[in-house]
């Protein structure tokens, strides 16, 4: 989809992108001047600068085209760059500055990683740079900022926050809410949310209790898989309005065997403890 796109280009909107579809220029090798399609804020020379730029971009560095592209487009990008994604969500103690990172899960469409306060939490430092795409949802406003503020490093990766492009497609509410209205059944996990998550880690630090530690690395890795879910449903459905539907379309993805699950009665013990 990447290479079909033009939206990328100062003066060209998701409009007039179709319109040049319509117009049979339908990717950046079938550019031609004059444009068939009216481009009043856009030069020939700017165009073509742009689309060579593009090219050369192509093969190894996607924040130049999530830095053109409105947050709720970069979909465009994903099937490009697939190979080095990286699906990531955090728990924390709590929203504000002053708040502790508990766990991170990162899942790259084959491999899921998890990082633990007080074990492993640097694994994550050498793990991240393997990958040029983040996949997150809100994790422009927190996940990012936060992992960044705790490292003290910049995450220079190209981002793509489904938070924005699931709003555009009509499914708000959080990420457990798009979930839901996508069909993405959680299980055992129904109902646990954020708030429950650092009562868990409470739960592990207060009484050593394992099984919280596992519960909610269950639930941080099911955050983190069902973004991959997400992502290519949000492709496909924007994928959908446009003429490369039936060829670019991508299939469900294979769900990763879990390494954790989630201890129901540690849920119900937890429930006890803080009255919820």
């Amino acid at each position: 989809m990447l290479q079909n796109t033009f939206c990328h280009i100062p003066g060209i909107g998701p409009a007039t992108e179709k319109r040049l579809w319509s117009a049979g220029i339908t990717n950046w090798g079938q550019w031609q001047e004059p444009s068939p399609v009216r481009l009043p804020n856009s030069s020939k020379i700017e165009i073509v600068d742009i689309l060579e730029h593009s090219c050369n971009a192509l093969d190894d560095d996607p924040s130049y085209f999530t830095n053109q592209l409105a947050s709720h487009e970069v979909w465009r990008i994903f099937p490009q760059y697939r190979h080095l994604t990286a699906y990531i969500d955090i728990e924390t103690t709590g929203l504000g500055d002053d708040a502790d990172l508990t766990t991170i899960a990162l899942y790259d469409g084959n491999e899921v990683k998890y990082y633990v306060n007080g074990k492993n939490l640097d694994q994550f430092l050498e793990d991240i740079w393997k990958y040029k795409v983040l996949v997150t949802y809100n994790g422009k406003v927190f996940d990012i900022p936060f992992l960044e503020r705790y490292f003290r490093i910049t995450l220079n990766h190209a981002q793509i926050d489904l938070r924005y492009i699931l709003a555009r497609l009509g499914f708000k509410g959080g990420l457990k809410g798009c979930e839901k209205m996508l069909g993405i059944d959680r299980g055992g996990l129904d109902g646990v949310d954020g708030y429950f998550a650092v009562l868990l880690w409470k739960e592990y630090e207060n009484y050593n209790d394992e099984s919280a530690l596992e519960t909610l690395l269950a639930y941080n890795i099911e955050d983190t898989v069902n973004l991959e879910q997400l992502m290519i449903e949000a492709y496909n459905r924007n994928i959908s309005q446009t003429p490369f539907a039936k060829e670019l379309k991508i299939p469900a993805p294979i769900q990763p065997q879990l390494p954790f699950q989630a201890d129901l009665a540690c849920v119900q013990r937890v429930k006890r403890r803080y009255a919820l």
